[in-house]
């Protein structure tokens, strides 16, 4: 099975710190794929490498065989890389379907002249993404609130919205950055239900970072252990959950 994304030796410095060094990273079509770590391992700041809000000082991350280190973030979102945030990032005073929108606007088909003069192309186009975020919304269960601003949705739902604008943009890896934080347990497993679904509807290749182990191991099919910025073992969750090394990262002597 071919890799979405491939991570050679990856390392950033800020000034004389090394927050990450030699990462390494395989990520197979279809997998979801889970980086976990003690706060402070560095794996926020990896998602932010790959999607380019940081330049790598050193190694090579490729996806689908296309060498994307030194591109920038819009070009890296277009060839398919999504993400997602710690705290929501929702336009909370528009409608949750023109959230939905607002993630399509990469791939619609109309110039900056169009958009100016309400062109049958734009009117076009517009109609076809709003049809479209529609679509998302009845698979996800958001299709009732489409009309409710984003800002009044309940957290758990919120989340959900999230990750549908990141879906918009017709990714082929989907990095998610602590989805469950802040949820209840029933909100979790709905979530985890969502990840399942992206994976098997879409063909999405999911990265995440979670602190919530339940969700990590119930849904992960391999995970990557970072600490101080090092990679500690990668494996399937029960060899990660078995071993030592991760044991004492997690709790200390």
């Amino acid at each position: 099975m071919s890799n979405v994304l491939t991570c050679k030796k990856l390392g950033i410095d800020f000034g004389g710190l090394t927050a990450v060094n030699n990462f390494d990273l395989e990520i197979e079509s279809g997998q979801i794929f889970g980086l976990i770590g003690p706060n402070g391992a560095g794996k926020t700041t990896v998602f932010n490498m790959l999607t380019k809000m940081y330049e790598p000082t050193r190694g090579t991350i490729s996806l689908n065989d296309k060498d994307i280190t030194k591109l920038s973030s819009i070009d890296v979102n277009k060839l398919g890389i999504a993400r997602t945030f710690q705290n929501v990032r929702l336009f909370d005073k528009l409608s949750v379907i023109d959230n939905v929108v607002v993630g399509m606007h990469n791939s619609l088909k109309y110039s900056t002249l169009d958009g100016i003069f309400k062109t049958p192309k734009y009117k076009d186009s517009e109609r076809k993404a709003y049809d479209q975020a529609l679509d998302l919304l009845k698979i996800f269960d958001l299709s009732s609130e489409k009309d409710v601003l984003a800002g009044n949705l309940p957290y758990g739902k919120q989340r959900k919205l999230e990750i549908l604008r990141a879906l918009a943009t017709n990714p082929c890896l989907l990095l998610l950055d602590e989805p469950a934080a802040g949820m209840n347990p029933v909100e979790t497993e709905e979530l985890m239900n969502t990840i399942r679904l992206i994976r098997d509807k879409f063909n999405v290749s999911i990265l995440l970072i979670e602190h919530d182990m339940k969700l990590v191991m119930g849904v992960c099919d391999k995970i990557t252990v970072l600490n101080f910025g090092q990679v500690l073992i990668t494996g399937s969750p029960e060899e990660v959950q078995n071993n030592p090394e991760v044991i004492k990262a997690y709790l200390g002597d």
